[in-house]
């Protein structure tokens, strides 16, 4: 058992200095508690971060609830994950007051439009690697393919999701029997059919919802459902967001999405604190409040009610399966999100230049994303002088 003080020092200092996304956040954790403190073995580390690829949910932050668990039982679950979401909550806050009452600003908007393209840079390398992990064999191109194509028609991304799962369930029933084609051209037409039924009365619960003022129990749900069924990355965030807050609702524009996830980005601690952003754009601090908990509720009682059980859940082979599926459709998702989002960040040659050079640094050295963030708003604002400049 470690003490709690020890856990929470350790937790918001990381929720306070890791900038660079879940790859980096991970990166810090191990450094931490298994090189530093040797509160794990390297081995009961890749255990636990197997098992929050396994339930929905921002991986970095159900990895330092795990541990917290594994260190100090249900108190070092709750001290863990709350350790590591409030001081970057609080730093989100921050910036999203300074949004809503300076965003008008040249320096602001000068400081977004520069993060902007490294932010489809960081997404980029985000699907490039995880297309190498999710998209295995010919039956996960296929599945991801038909989820795109599905999510290009207007299909709801979460049936897209179940459908997906389901596909990748019935492919370790029928593998034997050499079907599996076959099986998920048939489960994404069925999808296909149930979800246009589906679709139109979501339609006409969606038009009502955009007609009215901003609900407080519509937000949380929202960012309920984010937390509760989000699979492979904090970036299929952006898929989940732009349907329902941009597509459904009409509460954000694109743009507006994009600034809050460059804030969630250049930013220490979870991505999904872009919740915190967005709740407090549209409904102010008890705004921020309902987002904030709605997303990272789920994570909390997931890992809560897994931990017991990893060891059975790594052994499963339908569960691993159903995961692979999950995992190609949500990286079809991330797809189309990024290519309606880089027509709203690319909007000039300097822009698409921040991109390009931003993405090939990325792909082909170690640098932290976190540098690229920051230079990209230096330019920005650099650029923004020089326009006003006469």
């Amino acid at each position: 058992m470690t003490p709690l003080v020890e856990l929470a020092r350790l937790f918001a200092k990381l929720g306070t200095i890791a900038f660079g996304g879940p790859a980096a956040h991970i990166g810090l954790m191990r450094d931490e508690v298994v090189r530093r403190r040797q509160w794990l073995s390297d081995q009961q580390f890749l255990d636990l971060l197997g098992a929050t690829h396994l339930i929905p949910g921002p991986n970095s932050t159900e990895l330092a609830i795990h541990i917290g668990y594994a260190r100090a039982g249900m108190r070092g679950l709750l001290v863990c994950g709350l350790c590591f979401i409030v001081p970057a909550t609080a730093i989100v806050l921050a910036f999203a007051w300074g949004y809503v009452r300076f965003g008008a600003l040249p320096e602001v908007q000068g400081l977004l439009y520069g993060v902007k393209p490294v932010i489809i840079a960081i997404v980029i390398q985000a699907l490039v690697g995880l297309g190498r992990v999710a998209v295995r064999s010919g039956l996960l191109a296929l599945l991801a393919s038909a989820s795109a194509i599905a999510v290009v028609g207007g299909v709801n991304e979460l049936v897209v999701l179940a459908a997906a799962a389901a596909a990748g369930a019935l492919s370790t029933v029928v593998s034997r029997a050499r079907r599996i084609p076959a099986i998920v051209l048939g489960a994404v037409a069925g999808t296909a059919c149930a979800a246009s039924i589906y679709a139109r009365v979501l339609a006409g619960a969606a038009i009502a919802a955009a007609s009215a003022s901003i609900s407080l129990g519509t937000l949380f749900g929202v960012f309920l459902k984010a937390g509760a069924v989000l699979f492979g990355s904090g970036y299929v965030l952006l898929a989940f967001l732009e349907a329902d807050l941009v597509g459904r609702l009409g509460w954000l524009t694109q743009d507006e999405l994009l600034n809050a996830i460059a804030v969630g980005q250049i930013t220490p601690g979870p991505v999904f604190t872009t919740a915190t952003f967005i709740g407090y754009v549209l409904a102010g601090w008890r705004g921020a409040a309902i987002a904030t908990a709605g997303i990272f509720l789920p994570a909390f009682v997931y890992v809560a009610v897994t931990a017991p059980i990893v060891p059975r859940l790594r052994r499963s082979r339908l569960a691993a399966r159903m995961l692979d599926g999950v995992n190609a459709a949500s990286l079809a998702l991330m797809l189309v999100v990024t290519v309606q989002l880089t027509r709203t960040a690319l909007v000039d040659p300097l822009t698409v230049a921040l991109a390009a050079a931003s993405a090939g640094l990325l792909l082909t050295t170690r640098v932290n994303s976190a540098w690229l963030v920051l230079g990209g708003a230096a330019i920005g604002i650099a650029a923004g002088y020089l326009r006003a400049s006469p």
